[in-house]
This record gives C-alpha cells, structure tokens and sequence, in this order.
C-alpha cells in the first residue's frame, strides 16, 4: 500500500485540526512516501518561513531509518557520533526529535512519514499521530 496525495492531504488537515483543538502553535506539516519525497505540505499562517526544512528532516529521518523520532533522539543521546555520521550520509537532513512519526499500512508495513514542527516536539507528534489514524493508518511516534 502506498499513500494516496488524497490521503497525504488528508494528514495534514487532520493534523492541523487535532492542533487547533490542542491550543498549539501554528504548524508546519509534511507527508513523505516511503522514498522520502514529499507528497504534501502546509505551513499555517504565522508558522515561520524556516519550518518546513524542520518538518521534512523530521520525517526524513523517520522514513530513511524506519525509526521515530523519539527512538532518534533516545539513539541521538546513547550514541551522538552515529546519528552525526547518519545525518552526514544523508546530507544533513535528518532532525533526531519527536515530530517525525512513521506511517504504517495494515501489514504494519511502512509506507511513509509525517513531520510536524511549530510547538513542542511531543505536540507536534501527537498531533501528527491523530492526522495519520484519521486517514487509516498506523502512526509510530
């Protein structure tokens, strides 16, 4: 299964949506495919200009490792000189925090990747997280 640029647009509304009702910051939202090419993309008015590259590495880092965010970061801690030398190897675009959450197909098969950035990196993966169960998919934060 892949995901469809109607279900990728469907992420990002839905997660926009979850932040509104959780009081957050405006938002910058991407949807990767299992590639790591972006499928879709929002930045809310007052988001700052800057968070899209954010919000890709987030989801870049998910996708290219098949771990989230938050296993980034707990990998980032424990062993800094691996995830220096993975963002090396991937030009600089992988962003070690919460907010890059992996999306899954039934199969538990990864098909892609949501990045959020605007609030807390906790927020931003609980809102992501809601975005891909309201398009039928598993989110892994």
């Amino acid at each position: 299964m892949t995901i469809s640029l109607e279900k990728a647009r469907q992420m990002v509304a839905e997660t926009r949506a979850k932040a509104r009702t959780m009081g957050l910051k405006p938002l910058s939202v991407v949807v990767l495919d299992a590639g790591g090419h972006v499928l879709a993309f929002e930045r809310e008015d007052r988001a700052s200009p800057g968070r899209f590259e954010i919000a890709r590495g987030k989801a870049y880092g998910a996708v290219m490792l098949g771990m989230p965010g938050s296993a980034q970061m707990a990998r980032a801690e424990a062993q800094a000189y691996f995830m220096a030398a993975v963002n090396g190897a991937y030009g600089g675009k992988v962003i070690p925090v919460p907010g890059g959450v992996l999306v899954k197909d039934a199969a538990g098969e990864v098909v892609g990747a949501v990045g959020v950035t605007g609030d807390s990196s906790e927020n931003d993966a609980e809102a992501a997280l809601a975005g891909i169960a309201a398009a039928g998919f598993e989110g892994a934060a």
